[in-house]
């Protein structure tokens, strides 16, 4: 047996969730072109879930159901308000999800009527926890949940305590559809290795934020931001941008280990990022996303990737940097709990090999004998 590098190439599972062929994203065979451009979030997920988009009666029936799953048990708020000061959010994220199964009396139901009932769950309760986790920790009362609207208007609400614009609901909207599922990344890998074992639903989500917490997978986005706030302004990028490339030194929120001719999804949220500036009445980070994305495609032929413009996207919507890669998660739950689904569905025990390198034909000597 010889070893693969991050699996790089190998075939792991067999899914009929999304697929990335010669570079075209889909979600059960819908290019995301068509999905970004004409579905709803909760139609995404639907489709994920069920393998179809809703009927009209279908879909508002899964929007009533996150409307009355969204509110968080008030244990799991209370433990949000005992977290050190300066917490990390994605760590927040994951002990608040944990949490949550202790308080679902679901939890241990592992027929597929409870298991697609607590990943609609998952999906409604997310977004309330990461609302009420920015709020505590600026000394602010969390804001519950209104029914009778979507994912993107109802977080944007809890987070701000103000009704959004309409603009930037769309905007909210784009960017969890087009974060929903992404085939088999490092987060939805660990959901489905640690569900193989036949664990619950909540700790195969709390893997996969576990996964996306790193920043080689979900902060590359915060990364992003941490870059264009170094530039300042679109009259110091070329000299920024130039030092970076001089020093070989990695630009944030280009290049895709799947894609060779460019992100599909970044083209969107570029102009999410281009809409937000007008509403905004500033073009200034949207310009310097502009000019840094034709000196980096330019001199290294690396085009952007669905970090790069979601940066500005979320900061233009005033949404605080570390809470980038949570907003990420509350659109790639549905994904996961899709993931999780089928591999239910078809289980086999995840158990690869690996390949040793290490010492043979070695022996055990005595504590008195050992220099």
């Amino acid at each position: 047996m010889t070893a693969t590098k991050g699996l790089e190439g190998i075939v792991a599972a067999s899914s009929s969730i999304s697929s990335i062929i010669d570079g075209v994203l889909t979600y059960r065979g819908i290019n995301i072109d068509e999905l970004a451009e004409q579905a709803s979030f909760e139609e995404v997920a639907y489709l994920l879930w069920h393998g179809k988009l809703p009927t009209k009666s279908e879909l508002d029936g899964l929007i009533a159901q996150l409307g009355e799953y969204a509110e968080v048990p008030a244990e799991v708020i209370d433990g949000i308000r005992l977290y050190p000061k300066g917490s990390n959010s994605m760590a927040a994220l994951r002990t608040a999800v944990s949490s949550l199964a202790l308080f679902d009396g679901d939890a241990e139901d592992m027929s597929r009527e409870a298991n697609v009932r607590k990943a609609v769950k998952l999906q409604a309760k997310l977004p309330t926890v990461v609302a009420a986790f920015a709020r505590i920790r600026e000394g602010k009362e969390p804001i519950a949940p209104k029914k009778g609207v979507g994912i993107a208007h109802n977080f944007l609400y809890m987070l701000t305590g103000e009704e959004p614009a309409k603009v930037a609901v769309e905007a909210m909207d784009k960017a969890l559809v087009l974060h929903a599922d992404h085939e088999l990344n490092a987060s939805t890998f660990a959901s489905r290795v640690t569900v193989a074992t036949l664990s619950d639903i909540y700790s195969g989500v709390t893997s996969a934020i576990g996964a996306l917490k790193g920043p080689l997978h979900g902060g590359a986005n915060e990364a992003v931001m941490v870059m264009l706030d170094e530039i300042g302004s679109p009259a110091n990028v070329e000299s920024y941008i130039q030092k970076k490339l001089s020093n070989k030194e990695k630009i944030m929120g280009f290049g895709h280990r799947v894609y060779r001719n460019g992100d599909p999804r970044a083209k969107h949220l570029q102009a999410m990022s281009r809409q937000l500036g007008e509403l905004k009445g500033n073009m200034n980070l949207y310009e310097m996303s502009i000019q840094i994305e034709e000196l980096v495609t330019g001199q290294k032929g690396l085009k952007p990737n669905v970090d790069f413009y979601s940066a500005s996207c979320y900061t233009m919507l005033g949404i605080p940097r570390d809470l980038f890669t949570p907003i990420f998660a509350i659109s790639r739950v549905s994904g996961w709990t899709a993931h999780i689904l089928e591999q239910y569905g078809d289980n086999r025990l995840i158990r690869p090999r690996a390949e040793y390198v290490g010492p043979v034909d070695q022996h055990y000597v005595p504590i008195a004998q050992r220099s």
